[in-house]
């Protein structure tokens, strides 16, 4: 199915385009929600379209739930008001991001906005946020810099970049402890926010930690083509391949080293294209053993039963189970329709001081984080990263040592 701009934007909304004065009847609440919904990353918005809509059901309807306003139905600080969410298409496009954000604030007159996929994008559409003082949640970026910008506007309650690549290096040091051979690493990384920030932070962490960089590859995201830089990586032969690339670029990457016959030990990724069905559907039969970071795990389910329930919830909608980014999404308009039920008010200011405020348990949440409090940067320290192994066809929580189901296949098969 071919989901077009304007089935985005009226299909799963149908009330945007109501007069304003028949939706001031409704008394609904209007959020932002801008993703890529063409392009070559067009199905991530598919997947975010679902999250959010499954999150919405959650926030609009009785469930029981232990989950912030699951019980009862709408947001009862602002009399029962039921959350409307307004899609947006930024089409993998930072300029197209801006404009959308500005149309949904100006034209839209929504609440707030969340995203965005891309940490690209969100550098944008938080500088229009911050500009119309409307709080942005920052949904599954990952880059460390996006909360490092003074923006008073700005959350995430998701792990960043350096706290992922601390979380990597924590388990290759206690790898080392078990006898492990890891004293080299491969960085590989596209050329956006995204791979720069992840591989500054992941050369970083190298220096500290001991281990020598053998490649440091930034390659252009998109390319046509990754036969040079696989060749530099076969021949530097590192202990580790740490690749930092979306969908397209990983499924390219995967095929070029099964083509040129590079096979490193062991792979440990972050997250992006290598959290993707999409991608282990296309090359999963070259990944058995391969590592990546993550924020979220189905393994989860066996101590908090409701991880389970919304699951079965996203995958009877998208086919799916929910991964790193679709729960991210999920748990982030949990968190931002929480802070309006307790702002009791769609001002932005108010809505700002509501979030500020935020202090939710880990338990209440569906994902192995302590809780969710935000710094005065906007950042929630307390989200506790994961690292998950594809073994067998799906992926299994097997660090840190509180978290995991199972030891860790080291070297990969």
């Amino acid at each position: 199915m071919t989901i077009t701009r304007r089935d985005v934007l009226l299909g799963a909304t149908a009330t945007a385009l109501v007069p304003m004065a028949a939706r001031a009847e409704t008394a609904d609440v209007a959020i932002g929600v801008v993703y890529p919904f063409s392009g070559a990353n067009a199905q991530q918005g598919v997947d975010a379209q679902k999250a959010y809509e499954t999150a919405l059901d959650v926030i609009n309807k009785d469930y029981d739930f232990d989950l912030p306003l699951a019980k009862g139905e709408g947001l009862p600080g602002l009399g029962g008001a039921k959350v409307r969410l307004v899609f947006a298409d930024h089409q993998s496009d930072p300029q197209k991001g801006r404009a959308e954000a500005e149309r949904l604030i100006t034209q839209e007159k929504v609440s707030a906005v969340i995203g965005t996929y891309q940490s690209a994008v969100a550098v944008t559409v938080s500088q229009i946020c911050e500009r119309y003082q409307t709080p942005f949640v920052s949904a599954d970026n990952s880059s460390p810099s996006l909360h490092r910008r003074g923006l008073k506007f700005y959350f995430r309650p998701a792990p960043h970049d350096e706290m992922y690549s601390t979380a990597m290096f924590d388990f290759l040091d206690a790898m080392k402890e078990k006898g492990s051979k890891i004293e080299t690493l491969s960085l590989f990384h596209e050329d956006t926010i995204f791979g720069t920030d992840s591989g500054n932070a992941q050369a970083k962490l190298a220096g500290e930690r001991g281990y020598k960089i053998a490649a440091d590859i930034k390659y252009r995201a998109n390319s046509p083509s990754l036969s040079a830089e696989v060749q530099q990586l076969k021949a530097a032969n590192a202990d580790v391949l740490m690749p930092s690339s979306y969908t397209t670029d990983g499924i390219l990457l995967v095929k070029t080293m099964a083509e040129l016959g590079y096979r490193p030990n062991a792979i440990l990724a972050q997250d992006a294209g290598f959290s993707e069905k999409a991608l282990y559907d296309a090359v999963g039969d070259k990944l058995e053993g391969l590592i990546s970071r993550g924020t979220f795990s189905l393994d989860l389910a066996q101590k908090r039963p409701m991880v389970g329930k919304i699951n079965a919830m996203f995958k009877e909608r998208s086919g799916k189970d929910l991964n790193d980014l679709t729960s991210r999404q999920f748990i982030g308009l949990i968190i931002l329709a929480d802070a309006i039920n307790r702002a009791k008010s769609t001002d932005g200011d108010k809505i700002r001081e509501a979030m500020a405020a935020t202090d939710i348990s880990g338990e209440q949440t569906i994902m192995p984080w302590r809780r969710v409090k935000f710094d005065e940067s906007g950042q929630n320290n307390n989200a506790d990263p994961v690292l998950l192994q594809y073994v067998g066809g799906k992926f299994v929580t097997v660090y840190p040592p509180q978290a995991a189901v199972a030891e860790a296949i080291w070297p990969m098969k």
